[in-house]
Protein backbone atom coordinates (compact mmCIF):
# COMPACT_ATOMS: atom_id res chain seq x y z
CA UNK A 1 0.00 0.00 0.00
CA UNK A 2 1.19 3.41 -0.60
CA UNK A 3 4.42 4.51 1.25
CA UNK A 4 6.26 7.41 1.46
CA UNK A 5 9.41 6.71 1.03
CA UNK A 6 11.54 9.10 3.61
CA UNK A 7 8.77 9.02 6.20
CA UNK A 8 9.04 7.56 9.18
CA UNK A 9 6.64 6.29 11.79
CA UNK A 10 5.89 2.80 10.17
CA UNK A 11 8.30 -0.45 11.39
CA UNK A 12 8.61 -3.37 9.12
CA UNK A 13 10.44 -6.10 7.75
CA UNK A 14 11.79 -5.53 3.96
CA UNK A 15 14.27 -7.32 1.62
CA UNK A 16 17.46 -5.06 0.36
CA UNK A 17 18.62 -6.71 -2.42
CA UNK A 18 17.41 -10.26 -4.36
CA UNK A 19 19.02 -12.46 -1.22
CA UNK A 20 15.79 -11.70 0.43
CA UNK A 21 16.84 -11.98 4.14
CA UNK A 22 14.32 -10.09 5.67
CA UNK A 23 15.43 -7.50 7.91
CA UNK A 24 13.82 -4.57 10.02
CA UNK A 25 13.77 -1.37 8.58
CA UNK A 26 11.11 1.86 8.46
CA UNK A 27 9.11 4.54 6.21
CA UNK A 28 6.16 6.34 6.28
CA UNK A 29 2.74 6.25 5.93
CA UNK A 30 0.24 8.96 4.08
CA UNK A 31 -2.61 9.73 6.77
CA UNK A 32 -6.28 8.67 5.91
CA UNK A 33 -8.05 11.01 3.14
CA UNK A 34 -12.08 10.93 2.91
CA UNK A 35 -12.32 7.56 1.36
CA UNK A 36 -9.43 5.75 3.34
CA UNK A 37 -9.50 3.45 6.12
CA UNK A 38 -5.81 3.30 8.69
CA UNK A 39 -5.31 0.10 10.55
CA UNK A 40 -2.84 -1.11 13.10
CA UNK A 41 -1.71 -4.43 11.80
CA UNK A 42 -2.06 -7.40 13.86
CA UNK A 43 -1.09 -10.29 11.35
CA UNK A 44 0.32 -10.84 8.48
CA UNK A 45 0.71 -14.08 7.24
CA UNK A 46 3.54 -15.14 4.78
CA UNK A 47 2.96 -16.21 1.20
CA UNK A 48 5.32 -18.24 -1.18
CA UNK A 49 4.30 -15.21 -3.63
CA UNK A 50 6.08 -12.47 -0.99
CA UNK A 51 9.39 -14.90 -1.80
CA UNK A 52 8.97 -14.50 -5.24
CA UNK A 53 8.75 -11.09 -5.00
CA UNK A 54 11.89 -10.56 -2.88
CA UNK A 55 13.84 -13.04 -4.27
CA UNK A 56 13.85 -11.67 -7.88
CA UNK A 57 12.10 -14.21 -9.32
CA UNK A 58 9.17 -11.76 -10.82
CA UNK A 59 11.56 -9.73 -12.10
CA UNK A 60 11.10 -6.63 -9.20
CA UNK A 61 13.76 -4.69 -8.63
CA UNK A 62 12.76 -1.91 -6.25
CA UNK A 63 14.61 -2.35 -2.80
CA UNK A 64 14.42 -2.19 0.06
CA UNK A 65 10.82 -3.98 -0.54
CA UNK A 66 8.66 -4.99 2.14
CA UNK A 67 5.73 -7.78 1.12
CA UNK A 68 2.70 -9.14 3.00
CA UNK A 69 -0.88 -9.05 1.48
CA UNK A 70 -2.63 -11.64 3.84
CA UNK A 71 -2.83 -8.67 6.58
CA UNK A 72 -5.71 -8.02 9.68
CA UNK A 73 -5.45 -5.79 11.84
CA UNK A 74 -7.73 -3.08 14.04
CA UNK A 75 -9.21 0.34 12.61
CA UNK A 76 -7.68 3.07 13.98
CA UNK A 77 -8.92 6.48 11.97
CA UNK A 78 -11.69 6.19 9.10
CA UNK A 79 -12.30 8.98 6.24
CA UNK A 80 -15.57 11.04 6.47
CA UNK A 81 -16.93 9.50 3.13
CA UNK A 82 -16.07 5.36 4.69
CA UNK A 83 -19.54 4.59 6.34
CA UNK A 84 -18.94 0.27 6.67
CA UNK A 85 -16.05 0.84 9.01
CA UNK A 86 -15.47 2.57 12.51
CA UNK A 87 -12.53 2.81 14.95
CA UNK A 88 -11.87 -0.78 16.61
CA UNK A 89 -13.39 -2.91 13.40
CA UNK A 90 -11.41 -5.91 12.79
CA UNK A 91 -10.30 -5.47 9.30
CA UNK A 92 -8.41 -7.40 6.57
CA UNK A 93 -6.47 -6.47 3.31
CA UNK A 94 -5.63 -8.80 0.63
CA UNK A 95 -3.80 -8.71 -2.48
CA UNK A 96 -5.22 -5.31 -3.85
CA UNK A 97 -5.24 -1.91 -2.59
CA UNK A 98 -6.63 0.52 -5.28
CA UNK A 99 -7.59 0.26 -9.21
CA UNK A 100 -8.96 2.35 -11.36
CA UNK A 101 -12.51 2.45 -10.43
CA UNK A 102 -14.00 3.31 -14.18
CA UNK A 103 -13.10 0.53 -16.41
CA UNK A 104 -16.09 -2.17 -16.91
CA UNK A 105 -14.01 -4.74 -14.91
CA UNK A 106 -14.23 -2.36 -11.64
CA UNK A 107 -17.04 -0.79 -12.33
CA UNK A 108 -19.35 -3.64 -13.44
CA UNK A 109 -17.74 -6.94 -13.05
CA UNK A 110 -16.28 -7.26 -9.52
CA UNK A 111 -12.90 -8.38 -10.62
CA UNK A 112 -11.03 -4.84 -9.99
CA UNK A 113 -7.95 -7.63 -9.82
CA UNK A 114 -7.69 -7.80 -13.82
CA UNK A 115 -8.03 -4.55 -13.77
CA UNK A 116 -5.04 -3.03 -15.99
CA UNK A 117 -4.32 -0.29 -13.44
CA UNK A 118 -4.79 -2.16 -10.35
CA UNK A 119 -2.08 -1.30 -7.83
CA UNK A 120 -0.81 -4.39 -5.97
CA UNK A 121 -0.30 -3.79 -1.97
CA UNK A 122 3.37 -4.23 -2.79
CA UNK A 123 5.97 -4.05 -5.79
CA UNK A 124 3.70 -1.11 -8.06
CA UNK A 125 4.26 2.42 -8.60
CA UNK A 126 1.33 3.91 -6.43
CA UNK A 127 -0.70 6.39 -9.42
CA UNK A 128 -1.37 10.04 -9.46
CA UNK A 129 -4.90 11.13 -8.80
CA UNK A 130 -6.00 9.25 -5.71
CA UNK A 131 -5.97 11.86 -3.10
CA UNK A 132 -4.39 14.48 -1.98
CA UNK A 133 -2.84 12.64 0.91
CA UNK A 134 -1.42 10.66 -1.40
CA UNK A 135 1.06 12.84 -3.03
CA UNK A 136 4.14 12.35 -1.27
CA UNK A 137 3.82 8.42 -2.48
CA UNK A 138 3.05 8.93 -6.16
CA UNK A 139 5.68 6.66 -8.21
CA UNK A 140 6.94 5.51 -5.27
CA UNK A 141 6.35 1.35 -4.66
CA UNK A 142 3.58 -0.19 -2.21
CA UNK A 143 4.84 -1.83 0.26
CA UNK A 144 2.90 -4.37 2.21
CA UNK A 145 1.79 -6.01 5.51
CA UNK A 146 4.65 -7.01 7.00
CA UNK A 147 4.62 -3.78 8.72
CA UNK A 148 2.66 -1.99 11.55
CA UNK A 149 0.45 0.34 10.03
CA UNK A 150 -1.07 0.60 6.66
CA UNK A 151 -3.76 3.34 5.01
CA UNK A 152 -6.26 1.90 2.18
CA UNK A 153 -8.62 2.98 0.41
CA UNK A 154 -12.29 1.70 2.35
CA UNK A 155 -13.05 0.12 -1.23
CA UNK A 156 -10.45 -2.68 -0.71
CA UNK A 157 -10.82 -3.67 2.72
CA UNK A 158 -12.98 -6.35 4.63
CA UNK A 159 -15.00 -6.50 7.64
CA UNK A 160 -13.49 -10.22 9.09
CA UNK A 161 -16.57 -12.37 10.08
CA UNK A 162 -17.37 -12.60 13.96
CA UNK A 163 -16.67 -16.62 13.96
CA UNK A 164 -12.94 -15.83 12.13
CA UNK A 165 -10.04 -15.36 14.26
CA UNK A 166 -7.59 -12.02 13.54
CA UNK A 167 -4.50 -14.53 12.56
CA UNK A 168 -6.65 -17.17 10.36
CA UNK A 169 -8.16 -14.10 8.24
CA UNK A 170 -5.57 -12.63 6.32
CA UNK A 171 -4.52 -16.34 4.82
CA UNK A 172 -8.31 -16.10 3.50
CA UNK A 173 -8.01 -13.13 1.13
CA UNK A 174 -5.06 -14.58 -0.55
CA UNK A 175 -5.43 -18.65 -0.37
CA UNK A 176 -8.85 -18.42 0.23
CA UNK A 177 -9.83 -16.50 -2.45
CA UNK A 178 -7.72 -17.90 -4.87
CA UNK A 179 -8.81 -21.62 -4.67
CA UNK A 180 -12.48 -20.37 -4.02
CA UNK A 181 -12.68 -18.18 -7.35
CA UNK A 182 -12.29 -21.19 -9.69
CA UNK A 183 -14.39 -23.32 -7.57
CA UNK A 184 -16.93 -20.99 -7.23
CA UNK A 185 -16.95 -21.08 -11.07
CA UNK A 186 -16.98 -24.71 -11.72
CA UNK A 187 -18.17 -26.84 -8.90
CA UNK A 188 -20.63 -24.01 -7.04
CA UNK A 189 -22.06 -22.20 -9.67
CA UNK A 190 -22.56 -25.60 -11.46
CA UNK A 191 -24.14 -27.45 -9.13
CA UNK A 192 -27.10 -29.40 -10.47
CA UNK A 193 -25.49 -29.12 -13.54
CA UNK A 194 -25.30 -32.87 -15.39
CA UNK A 195 -25.22 -35.95 -12.95
CA UNK A 196 -24.05 -36.89 -9.37
CA UNK A 197 -21.58 -34.87 -7.34
CA UNK A 198 -18.61 -32.79 -9.44
CA UNK A 199 -14.99 -34.84 -8.78
CA UNK A 200 -12.42 -32.37 -8.19
CA UNK A 201 -9.18 -33.22 -8.61
CA UNK A 202 -6.15 -30.90 -6.33
CA UNK A 203 -2.56 -30.88 -7.56
CA UNK A 204 -0.14 -30.13 -4.47
CA UNK A 205 -0.85 -30.47 -1.02
CA UNK A 206 0.40 -27.27 0.54
CA UNK A 207 -0.89 -24.16 1.71
CA UNK A 208 -3.43 -23.79 -1.13
CA UNK A 209 -3.99 -27.13 -1.59
CA UNK A 210 -5.14 -27.66 2.04
CA UNK A 211 -7.92 -24.86 1.36
CA UNK A 212 -8.88 -26.26 -2.28
CA UNK A 213 -9.95 -29.41 -0.45
CA UNK A 214 -11.94 -27.82 1.99
CA UNK A 215 -13.85 -25.63 -0.37
CA UNK A 216 -14.25 -28.18 -2.27
CA UNK A 217 -16.12 -30.52 0.23
CA UNK A 218 -17.86 -27.69 1.64
CA UNK A 219 -19.25 -27.32 -1.86
CA UNK A 220 -20.11 -30.95 -1.69
CA UNK A 221 -17.55 -32.46 -4.66
CA UNK A 222 -16.03 -35.86 -4.34
CA UNK A 223 -11.91 -34.75 -3.55
CA UNK A 224 -8.72 -36.00 -4.84
CA UNK A 225 -5.34 -34.43 -4.03
CA UNK A 226 -2.87 -35.41 -6.47
CA UNK A 227 0.52 -35.39 -4.73
CA UNK A 228 3.97 -36.39 -6.08
CA UNK A 229 4.51 -39.16 -3.34
CA UNK A 230 2.06 -41.06 -0.83
CA UNK A 231 3.50 -39.86 2.16
CA UNK A 232 0.64 -37.65 2.51
CA UNK A 233 -2.60 -40.09 2.16
CA UNK A 234 -3.47 -39.84 5.80
CA UNK A 235 -3.50 -36.07 5.97
CA UNK A 236 -5.83 -35.94 2.86
CA UNK A 237 -7.79 -39.16 4.61
CA UNK A 238 -8.10 -36.99 7.44
CA UNK A 239 -10.07 -34.54 5.24
CA UNK A 240 -12.02 -36.44 3.39
CA UNK A 241 -10.20 -36.55 -0.09
CA UNK A 242 -8.65 -39.83 -1.58
CA UNK A 243 -5.06 -39.16 -2.86
CA UNK A 244 -3.59 -39.81 -6.22
CA UNK A 245 0.57 -40.24 -6.82
CA UNK A 246 0.66 -38.38 -10.10
CA UNK A 247 4.24 -39.33 -10.72
CA UNK A 248 3.40 -42.67 -11.18
CA UNK A 249 2.26 -43.58 -14.90
CA UNK A 250 0.03 -46.68 -13.91
CA UNK A 251 -2.33 -44.44 -11.25
CA UNK A 252 -2.92 -41.62 -14.08
CA UNK A 253 -3.47 -44.42 -16.96
CA UNK A 254 -6.38 -46.09 -14.43
CA UNK A 255 -8.20 -42.41 -14.17
CA UNK A 256 -9.12 -41.50 -17.54
CA UNK A 257 -11.98 -38.99 -17.96
CA UNK A 258 -12.78 -39.14 -13.91
CA UNK A 259 -12.27 -35.21 -12.74
CA UNK A 260 -15.25 -32.74 -13.99
CA UNK A 261 -12.19 -29.81 -12.44
CA UNK A 262 -8.48 -29.89 -11.62
CA UNK A 263 -7.06 -27.28 -10.12
CA UNK A 264 -3.56 -26.91 -10.00
CA UNK A 265 -1.93 -24.92 -6.94
CA UNK A 266 2.25 -26.05 -7.85
CA UNK A 267 4.34 -22.90 -8.08
CA UNK A 268 7.28 -24.77 -9.30
CA UNK A 269 7.76 -26.36 -12.73
CA UNK A 270 5.86 -29.77 -13.13
CA UNK A 271 4.74 -32.29 -15.91
CA UNK A 272 0.71 -31.32 -16.92
CA UNK A 273 -0.30 -32.79 -19.76
CA UNK A 274 -0.66 -36.51 -18.10
CA UNK A 275 -2.39 -35.01 -15.27
CA UNK A 276 -4.95 -32.99 -17.67
CA UNK A 277 -5.37 -36.71 -19.35
CA UNK A 278 -7.69 -37.47 -16.16
CA UNK A 279 -10.18 -34.73 -16.91
CA UNK A 280 -13.69 -35.73 -18.48
CA UNK A 281 -14.92 -34.73 -21.51
CA UNK A 282 -15.32 -30.73 -21.41
CA UNK A 283 -13.11 -30.53 -18.08
CA UNK A 284 -11.24 -27.86 -16.79
CA UNK A 285 -7.84 -27.61 -15.75
CA UNK A 286 -6.96 -23.95 -13.62
CA UNK A 287 -3.42 -23.10 -12.98
CA UNK A 288 -2.82 -21.14 -10.05
CA UNK A 289 1.08 -21.63 -9.69
CA UNK A 290 2.68 -18.15 -11.22
CA UNK A 291 5.54 -20.58 -12.61
CA UNK A 292 7.67 -18.25 -14.89
CA UNK A 293 9.16 -21.76 -17.33
CA UNK A 294 6.82 -22.97 -20.30
CA UNK A 295 5.38 -26.28 -20.02
CA UNK A 296 4.65 -28.37 -22.96
CA UNK A 297 1.14 -29.63 -24.33
CA UNK A 298 -0.14 -31.38 -27.26
CA UNK A 299 -3.10 -29.94 -28.95
CA UNK A 300 -4.73 -33.43 -30.13
CA UNK A 301 -5.64 -34.39 -26.76
CA UNK A 302 -7.32 -31.34 -25.94
CA UNK A 303 -9.24 -30.98 -29.45
CA UNK A 304 -10.81 -34.80 -29.01
CA UNK A 305 -11.23 -34.29 -25.25
CA UNK A 306 -12.78 -30.49 -25.22
CA UNK A 307 -10.69 -30.04 -22.46
CA UNK A 308 -9.80 -26.40 -21.38
CA UNK A 309 -6.44 -24.70 -19.41
CA UNK A 310 -7.21 -21.43 -17.32
CA UNK A 311 -5.39 -19.21 -15.29
CA UNK A 312 -6.83 -17.75 -12.23
CA UNK A 313 -5.83 -14.29 -10.38
CA UNK A 314 -7.21 -14.31 -6.69
CA UNK A 315 -10.85 -12.53 -7.26
CA UNK A 316 -12.07 -8.78 -7.15
CA UNK A 317 -14.06 -7.06 -4.11
CA UNK A 318 -17.57 -8.99 -4.70
CA UNK A 319 -16.59 -12.45 -4.79
CA UNK A 320 -13.70 -12.04 -1.93
CA UNK A 321 -16.97 -10.75 0.42
CA UNK A 322 -18.86 -14.18 -1.19
CA UNK A 323 -15.64 -16.62 0.22
CA UNK A 324 -15.89 -14.59 3.65
CA UNK A 325 -19.52 -15.43 4.27
CA UNK A 326 -19.07 -18.93 2.76
CA UNK A 327 -15.63 -19.89 4.96
CA UNK A 328 -17.40 -18.52 7.82
CA UNK A 329 -21.02 -20.23 7.61
CA UNK A 330 -18.82 -23.75 6.76
CA UNK A 331 -15.87 -23.32 9.40
CA UNK A 332 -13.26 -23.20 6.66
CA UNK A 333 -9.80 -21.69 7.87
CA UNK A 334 -6.63 -22.28 6.70
CA UNK A 335 -3.72 -23.93 8.55
CA UNK A 336 -2.00 -21.13 10.49
CA UNK A 337 1.26 -21.24 12.50
CA UNK A 338 1.81 -17.78 14.30
CA UNK A 339 5.60 -16.82 14.29
CA UNK A 340 7.58 -14.15 15.66
CA UNK A 341 8.82 -11.41 13.81
CA UNK A 342 12.44 -12.56 14.09
CA UNK A 343 11.54 -16.29 12.91
CA UNK A 344 9.98 -14.39 9.55
CA UNK A 345 13.62 -14.15 7.80
CA UNK A 346 14.31 -18.70 8.31
CA UNK A 347 10.63 -19.24 7.50
CA UNK A 348 11.47 -17.13 3.94
CA UNK A 349 14.95 -19.59 3.65
CA UNK A 350 12.35 -22.70 4.30
CA UNK A 351 10.02 -21.76 1.70
CA UNK A 352 12.86 -21.17 -0.62
CA UNK A 353 14.29 -24.48 0.33
CA UNK A 354 11.09 -26.24 0.01
CA UNK A 355 11.71 -27.58 3.51
CA UNK A 356 8.41 -25.92 4.51
CA UNK A 357 5.48 -27.35 6.35
CA UNK A 358 1.70 -26.81 4.60
CA UNK A 359 0.97 -24.64 6.95
CA UNK A 360 0.25 -21.03 6.51
CA UNK A 361 2.89 -19.24 8.56
CA UNK A 362 1.77 -15.75 10.13
CA UNK A 363 3.78 -13.14 11.52
CA UNK A 364 2.37 -11.36 14.48
CA UNK A 365 3.31 -7.91 13.55
CA UNK A 366 3.36 -6.67 17.52
CA UNK A 367 6.82 -8.30 17.57
CA UNK A 368 8.45 -5.91 15.30
CA UNK A 369 8.88 -3.65 18.08
CA UNK A 370 10.96 -6.58 19.65
CA UNK A 371 13.65 -6.70 16.42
Amino acid sequence: MATIEKGTGTIALGAFDKSAVLKKREFGRPAPGPDDIAIDNKFCGMCHSDLHACNGDWGMNMYPFTPGHEIAGIVTAVGANVKDFKVGDRAAVGCFVQSCGTCDLCSEQGQENYCPNAVQTYGTPFPEGKGDNFKETVGYHTNGGYSDKIVVNQRFVFQIPESISMEDAGPLLCAGITVFSPLNRHVLKKAGVGKGKKHVGIVGFGGLGHMAVKIAKAMGADVTVFSRSNKKEAQATAMGASLLVHTDAKSLSEQVRVFDCIIDTVSESHPVASIIGTLKVGGTMVLLGAIGAPFELSAFPLLVNNHSIEGSLVGGIPETKEMLEFCAKHDIVPHCKVIHARDAAAQFKAMSDGTSGAERYVIDISTLKEL
